[in-house]
């Protein structure tokens, strides 16, 4: 029976300095200026909507995200207008996390001060290699300097709670490198560590014109000595590619890939929703040019469309099992609506070939993937299509 789960909020802002040739989220290059209040007044516009499609307002947010794009390209005052209305339709949860996404390019200690004022207490820093030669090619803004020189500004600013963005298997980066890499960022004590393979991915610069990317001997010991060093350092791997002190795993990425609820307003933005009296879970798709989004009039939903209940034991996989802690079976159950029965066979048969394990607890079932399981998740995964 499905149950209502935990509620988040993603706001995307989609412009950005200077498009990199790796990315394939929906960002722009900004122009000057930017309709910053016009941005903000249909983000306001847009959540009232959302608001509206939920099926009660007693729900608390427990956690919000503002990506992009360059978020740090708009002032502490936007989103302090921005927060305090949002707070104003739905209650924030006594805990909730707010974390906004900083390029080192766009680092004012002004600015930062007036983040931490609006209200938004994590912030995730995309410094993504502290080597000047592979930002380079990389085709990032900034330098190494400048990405130490936000962290420190994220610091003095009151931010004890932010993540460093990292990146590895970079063009012509070699394993000592990266594993330089891994060091220094450790040596700016984050709370939080989102480390990942550079992967090429369709519509991008990249995707057109190739780079040279180290060999697969060579990303094989960059992850297996990167893992370690992380681990030596107390940072524990709690989802593929995020790593955390004891007590500060990302409130967002847990409810995210548990298959809970979020709201996702902004251009490009997308959510995911449980309507329990219409017994159905729905994606939302919003339109992904800014000027598009900007000036649209009846509401800003580009599509809505509801998961098909032979993909919804697929869509909870592909999520949980990125956790390390995987999923419980009350869990699936719930988030679902579907009966455990749907793939316990599966399950079964991945727990012989020790790549899925099971516990008793509690009078409940945890699944999760083995060490090995883990390494091959995606054909885990490929399992249950």
């Amino acid at each position: 029976m499905l149950e209502r789960p935990p509620l988040s909020l993603y706001i995307h802002i989609p412009w950005c300095i200077r498009k990199c040739p790796y990315c394939d989220f929906n960002s722009h290059e900004s122009g000057s200026p930017l309709p910053e209040l016009e941005y903000i007044n249909a983000l306001l516009d847009d959540f009232n909507h959302e608001v509206a499609r939920l099926e009660n307002n007693d729900r608390e947010l427990v956690s919000i995200f503002i990506g992009g794009g360059t978020p740090s390209l708009f002032d502490g005052k936007s989103y302090s207008r921005l927060l305090k209305d949002i707070e104003s339709k739905l209650p924030f949860s006594e805990q909730i996390e707010i974390t906004l996404e900083a390029n080192p390019g766009t680092a004012e200690a002004a600015r930062f001060d007036s983040y931490r004022e609006a209200g938004i207490n994590r912030l995730s820093i995309g410094a993504q290699s502290f080597d000047d030669e592979c930002l380079k090619r990389l085709g990032r803004i900034h330098d190494a300097a400048e990405a130490l020189r936000a962290i420190e500004i994220a610091k003095l600013a009151g931010f004890k709670n932010f993540n460093i963005d990292l990146m590895h298997g970079l063009p012509g980066q070699s394993s000592e490198q990266a594993l330089k890499d891994i060091q220094k960022a450790i040596d700016c004590e984050p709370s939080h560590l989102s480390w990942y393979q550079l992967t090429i991915e369709p519509n991008t610069v990249f995707y057109s014109r190739p780079p040279t990317l180290p060999e697969e001997c060579v990303l094989e010991d960059i992850q297996d000595n990167g893992q370690a060093l992380l681990e030596n350092h107390g940072y524990q791997q709690y989802e593929v590619s995020a790593y955390s002190k004891a007590g500060n795993a990302s409130s967002h990425n847990l409810n995210y890939w548990s298959f809970g609820d979020y709201i996702g307003i902004g251009a490009g933005a997308h959510g995911k929703l449980t309507l329990i009296e219409e017994s159905k879970l729905i994606r939302t798709h919003k339109m992904k040019q800014p000027n598009q989004y900007l000036n649209a009039i009846n509401g800003r939903d580009a599509e809505i469309q509801e998961i098909a209940k032979q993909e919804m034991a697929i869509e909870f996989m592909m999520n949980s099992l990125r956790l390390r802690a995987g999923f419980s079976r009350a869990q699936f159950e719930s988030r679902t609506g579907l009966g455990f029965d749907e793939i316990v066979k599966r399950v079964e048969s991945l727990v012989e070939r020790e790549l899925i394990q099971m516990k008793n607890v509690e009078r409940d079932i945890f699944i999760s993937a083995t060490p090995r399981g883990y390494r091959f998740l995606n054909s885990v995964i490929e399992e249950f299509l």
